[in-house]
């Protein structure tokens, strides 16, 4: 805004009558990252209206990555974060961003020359969410390792990052068309049954629009966890939905209008859903006799011929920390790879765990995968990896 104030000046009433012809303040505006265009909007009425058209014109999804370990007083995430809100073209509506357990949390602890690194991931959690906008919704996962397309590119090659620091954050904009919900369901020690009440509550039950949930089981390890799983996971499991996910270490963020607090030994499951007429989308498992780059090849060719659009379209890969370049012999990167030659131009994303949750299944608008039997699909596994691609329509 100083600048243009500047430019007006300098070009005298020319400037002055240029500056307030709407096609040419949206026209330079559109070159803007977000936070400066929220800033040139406090400047006139005109300015603003042109702000407000620009920004309902962005419906990519941008992320930030992080993949290089700093300094010990803060995790990767919160300062790529920091640096990099600072040039997205996007207004954050909805974040997932997953970092890695050892370092968010400060487990390195345990290891007498690294104790240095220790720190709270409530703090690095509150950080992060700092950065973001207020009216965000938020949820933040800690997986053991991290599936990461760097940022830059929806084509630069995905990485597998198996130990280390690295973390990544998913910017979803406002979408026409499109809903996106956090929910939360926590095992209720007195219960033994769970109220499906409260999946209709989620948005997760009687709608048409329903198409995809992520979903993420916590503290997998408490008696009785993988009970509650199946108690969320089961009436879910219908075919007109993909269900893709998997456990992880815990959910350190879920900023909603209905956040509850929960006891930290608390177990449960968290997630997102996608709704909307437009988004269609695909999963396939990779099971535990895909061990080389040719049965790896066969999987893919599967979420290949689902003809998903591979423009405005997101892949996720959950995979089990028993996989990656152990399970490859030795071979590193293998199933980000793999996708990449299959995608070209589709940015992954995702997790090492502790167990998977996903099938083979296909929803589009044109073919929803319903021709099978009474029998639902097996959703819970183990070494296993499932890869999801969703598509959130074209953009304008």
């Amino acid at each position: 805004a100083v600048a243009g104030g500047a430019a007006m000046e300098a070009a005298g009433s020319g400037g002055f009558v240029l500056a307030n012809l709407a096609e040419v303040v949206e026209r330079v505006l559109g070159f803007l990252p977000t936070k400066a265009l929220l800033r040139a909007a406090c400047v006139c009425r005109l300015w603003r209206e042109c702000a407000r058209r620009t920004l309902r014109a962005r419906q990519r999804i941008a992320w930030v990555s992080a993949l290089e370990p700093g300094p010990a007083d803060s995790h990767a995430l919160v300062r790529a974060l920091g640096r990099e809100l600072e040039k997205v073209h996007v207004l954050p509506q909805t974040v997932l961003y997953i970092a890695d357990a050892e370092t968010f949390t400060g487990q390195e602890m345990c290891h007498e020359q690294k104790k240095a690194r220790k720190r709270n991931s409530k703090e690095t959690a509150l950080a992060l969410e700092r950065l973001l906008p207020k009216r965000c919704q938020v949820l933040g996962l800690v997986t053991p390792g991290i599936v990461v397309t760097p940022m830059g590119s929806s084509s630069n090659q995905p990485q597998e990052i198996e130990e280390g620091e690295a973390g990544f954050a998913l910017l979803f904009p406002k979408i026409d068309g499109v809903k996106i919900h956090t929910f939360h369901f926590s095992k209720d020690v007195k219960n033994r049954v769970f109220d499906e009440s409260k999946f209709a509550e989620a948005g997760l039950k009687n709608n048409p629009d329903l198409r995809v949930v992520l979903l993420f089981g916590y503290n997998s390890w408490k008696s009785g966890a993988t009970r509650f799983l199946h108690q969320i996971v089961n009436p879910l499991n219908e075919k007109s939905i993909i269900l893709a996910g998997g456990q992880v270490e815990s959910f350190t963020s879920l900023t909603s209008e209905n956040q509850q607090a929960q006891p930290g030994d608390a177990c449960g499951v968290v997630g997102l859903a996608f709704s909307g007429p437009q988004i269609q989308s695909a999963t396939v498992l990779l099971d535990q006799d895909v061990a080389d780059e040719r049965t790896a090849d066969a999987a893919m060719q599967r979420l290949k011929a689902a003809n998903i659009p591979e423009h405005n379209t997101v892949g996720f890969m959950f995979a089990c920390v028993g996989r990656g370049y152990r399970h490859y012999k030795t071979k590193r990167n293998m199933e980000a790879d793999v996708f990449r030659k299959f995608f070209p131009s589709v940015p992954l994303f995702g997790f090492f765990g502790h167990g998977e949750i996903g099938c083979d299944r296909i929803v589009t608008g044109n073919f929803v995968l319903r021709e099978c039997n009474d029998i639902k699909d097996d959703l819970l596994h183990g070494y296993t990896t499932v890869m999801t691609l969703i598509h959130f329509g074209s953009t304008k």
